[in-house]
């Protein structure tokens, strides 16, 4: 995975799209930035970009991940595989249904994941150092060059849906105490059941997490 850095840029998620526009057949590239001021989070809003924190954005084509992956549930996918680096050098972190990041009860990041023409493009932030009261902040001091190239090997490996889900869906009571939102409004979660294909089931609806 190429890696482009930038020291300062709106949205690596943005700056990626354009790229996309200009450079059409590009299958594999990451935008990394060390300071984002308007970061691109789920249904629109804005993501806090204090400098010191974690943002990057890459675009994958399909053809790259394992095939047993329900494209809609692959913002799980990417989200997961990052836990999995962070756990393996110590981290507590979690992941909240279906693209949150946490640390305890504090959320620390998120996910967004878009698809268009048979690739994938997935932004991530993370908070490194605190930001407010409201969010909290990686529990691990981390290189975040290193941790880049640790993800993208491990995205090169191609764990396959059925292992990922089979880690995730024992962490997903962790979600059963929150709240997600679904078609506009926040629910709760704690009736909610988590389907093989990434899926929740929740008030007689099927709900899936790209976004």
């Amino acid at each position: 995975m190429k890696i482009i850095t930038l020291d300062e840029v709106d949205s690596t998620h943005k700056y990626l799209k354009s790229y996309l526009k200009e450079n059409p057949d590009t299958k594999k590239l990451c935008i990394f930035t060390q300071k984002q001021t308007n970061g691109e989070g789920s249904r629109g809003n804005s993501w806090a970009g204090k400098e010191g924190n974690l943002f990057f954005s890459f675009v994958l084509a399909k053809e790259f991940l394992v095939d047993d992956l329900p494209l809609q549930s692959a913002s799980i996918y990417f989200s997961y595989l990052l836990k999995k680096c962070l756990k393996e050098m110590g981290s507590a972190l979690w992941l909240k249904w279906p693209n949150d990041f946490y640390i305890n009860d504090k959320k620390i990041g998120g996910t967004i994941t878009n698809y268009s023409k048979n690739s994938f493009i997935c932004g991530i932030g993370i908070n490194l150092i605190e930001v407010d009261r409201d969010y909290g902040f990686l529990d691990i001091n981390i290189n975040k060059i290193d941790l880049l190239h640790n993800y993208f090997k491990k995205l090169d490996e191609k764990i396959s849906w059925k292992q990922i889900f089979s880690e995730y869906k024992i962490e997903y009571k962790l979600s059963l105490k929150y709240k997600a939102t679904i078609s506009g409004k926040k629910m709760s979660l704690e009736k909610s059941e988590l389907n093989s294909d990434g899926s929740i089931s929740i008030n007689n609806n099927k709900v899936f997490s790209l976004r």
